[in-house]
């Protein structure tokens, strides 16, 4: 269903997966990957979007600082090794590999080129599309960024993302649907102050938190984190809340 592209943009040409629906599309999303990049299973979300009758662009936002999907999918096939000596042996790795991804220069860079990805939906439709926002764990902070930095975005959902502290939250326009696993205790835990500033804006905001869940719960490829009925669930509610900020 879906095609690579190359998308043009000041901070230099991005590939990318575009996923188009069979007929017109009922609005745009921007979808962010996890930190382990432009993998198929985000290709798969892409076409389930798709699928839907959006019109999506998936972003490969770490290539140019050497996370390729191929190096991606191997730091995840490491992290999610049942082996703990093998997982404990690949810290290194990971640190070296994901320290350019942490630094306020790369997030700089990663926001402008998400923007500019937002120009490139935009301009797939007719009149200025309504457009929206998912993004998985590194992805979810970066659709809280995208959020607050671009207003075209109707609706952002992260998914198990943590809000960046250089995105304000006044500045979200649009509403976010926000989904948290219970046992992931480093995302859940900056919920509650996330909430209370939100509460200081007029943002809608909605959180779902899936007890006994964990991080990346809505990866399938993943059996050591996937839940089936939280996946399925967030799946639901998101199309939803697509359906209400994006109608058609």
């Amino acid at each position: 269903m879906g095609q690579h592209i190359e998308i043009d943009t000041t901070g230099g040409t991005i590939n990318a997966y575009r996923a188009d629906p069979e007929g017109a599309p009922l609005g745009g999303i921007v979808l962010i990957h996890e930190l382990w990049g432009l993998v198929e299973h985000i290709a798969d979300v892409a076409d389930r979007f798709a699928a839907e009758g959006y019109l999506v662009v998936a972003p490969d936002l770490l290539s140019n600082i050497g996370i390729t999907p191929e190096v991606g999918a191997e730091l995840a096939a490491l992290r999610s090794h049942p082996d703990p000596k093998v997982r404990a042996d690949a810290q290194p790795a990971f640190r070296e590999k994901l320290s350019a991804a942490h630094s306020p220069d790369y997030a700089q860079w990663a926001i402008s080129v998400l923007q500019q990805v937002t120009d490139y939906v935009s301009a797939q439709f007719d009149e200025e599309g309504d457009l929206a926002t998912v993004g998985f764990c590194f992805g979810g902070t970066y659709a809280w960024a995208l959020g607050a930095a671009d207003a075209r975005i109707r609706l952002a959902v992260p998914f198990y993302g943590i809000p960046p502290e250089h995105s304000s939250f006044a500045d979200i326009q649009g509403s976010v649907l926000a989904f948290f696993g219970e046992t992931d205790e480093r995302v859940t835990s900056t919920l509650p102050a996330t909430s209370a500033a939100l509460a200081e804006t007029d943002v809608d905001f909605t959180s779902v938190v899936y007890p006994g869940v964990g991080h990346a719960f809505f990866n399938d490829t993943n059996p050591a984190t996937y839940d089936a009925d939280a996946a399925n669930d967030a799946w639901a509610q998101t199309l939803i809340a697509l359906g209400r900020a994006i109608p058609s």
